[in-house]
């Protein structure tokens, strides 16, 4: 029987176990130009025990930042300063993607330069506020993407994967969740376009299948991962026929190559095991199990074929050491969410491990 402790061939890239880092924002991108920060490097080198590293969203241009302090992969900078991050995870023996983020309509104005706006498919403000350095701001209405920006972006997300893959990264994963810009484009009330790019199922899917395409082709299918979180309604997200759409959406992916398919889980395990079935390779799965995180249960979920890979987020926010607290049993540190998003190293780099308890 396979266990989550258990080495896994990722396209080629070994996996020393099948417990993945979920990517989470941090907002400590305090470096000129929005770069990462050794302690940036520390923070994920203390984590290179998980069998994947998945980033914080990055974003692939000026425009798709949707949050403060959070880093990009577009300039020569950023490059430099990843690598003094991957540099560190590789050096702890571990493997990391970087999370491509595009915030789409989910940003503010006062975070982009020289009079940019978001954008998005259509211009549709979502529901809801953004923190910015001023405080929290509404959402704004973003600019609809012309056809020919719509291309632009594309070679956006192509342009940043071959940065990340300059930059030391082991791949890239694309992210087509959380209502930002891609599962914009899948989105019902995001999407009301009436060309090529929305409308029926084909028309919203064609934005992702064609960025998945793109990105694969500069680096090679087998360096990217793509994630998606049906019925997931983040950002003011509508979804129609969602079973159709990802059924869809996954059957136009499977040919592409891609490393892995990572899902986001709400409810609809159902709809998991179909997405399973009928993904080719890696299948990385985030399972539903709010409110409580994540925890040692999941497993099983390996030893019966549902997924080949466990993805855990809050609990690796205070475990940095959380493939062996797994193994173990426990116990577990709990997350400090008051320090989630900015701040210094108090509740990002200074959790116990079971080594060092007194740390």
């Amino acid at each position: 029987m396979t266990s989550a402790f258990d080495s896994h061939d990722l396209a080629g890239t070994k996996l020393a176990n099948r417990i993945a880092m979920a990517p989470m924002t941090r907002s400590r991108a305090y470096g000129p130009g929005a770069t990462p920060t050794d302690l940036m490097a520390t923070y994920y080198a203390q984590r290179a025990g998980a069998g994947l590293i998945i980033t914080e969203g990055v974003q692939p241009s000026v425009v798709g930042q949707g949050y403060t302090n959070t880093p990009g992969l577009h300039s020569a900078e950023q490059v430099a300063a990843w690598r003094k991050v991957t540099d560190a995870v590789h050096a702890e023996g571990g493997v990391i993607f970087a999370q491509l983020m595009h915030g789409g309509r989910i940003g503010h104005p006062s975070l982009l330069p020289d009079g940019l706006t978001p954008v998005a498919p259509s211009a549709v403000a979502a529901s809801g506020q953004v923190f910015t350095d001023t405080g929290l701001q509404d959402l704004t209405t973003p600019k609809e993407l012309s056809a020919q920006e719509i291309a632009e972006t594309i070679r956006d997300f192509a342009d940043a994967a071959r940065n990340a893959i300059a930059a030391g990264f082991d791949g890239v994963e694309i992210h087509g969740a959380n209502g930002y810009l891609v599962q914009q484009f899948l989105s019902v009330n995001a999407n009301r376009r009436t060309d090529g790019w929305g409308g029926s199922v084909e028309g919203r899917i064609r934005f992702a299948v064609e960025v998945a395409a793109a990105v694969a082709e500069a680096v090679g299918g087998d360096k990217v991962g793509f994630r998606i979180s049906p019925h997931n309604t983040t950002n003011d997200i509508a979804e129609h026929d969602v079973e159709e759409t990802y059924l869809a959406l996954v059957a136009r992916l499977a040919p592409l190559g891609l490393a892995y398919l990572h899902v986001m889980e709400s409810t609809d395990r159902d709809l998991t095991r179909r997405l399973r079935a009928e993904w080719p390779a890696t299948f990385i799965l985030n399972p539903a199990t709010k409110p409580a995180p994540t925890g040692v249960d999941a497993l099983q979920l390996i030893e019966d074929g549902t997924a080949d890979v466990i993805a855990y987020g809050a609990l690796f926010l205070a475990n940095p050491d959380l493939p062996a607290r797994l193994a173990a049993g426990g116990p577990f540190n709990t997350p400090d969410f008051a320090a989630a998003f900015g701040g210094d190293h108090r509740g990002y780099t200074d959790y116990p491990t079971l080594a060092t308890p007194s740390a």
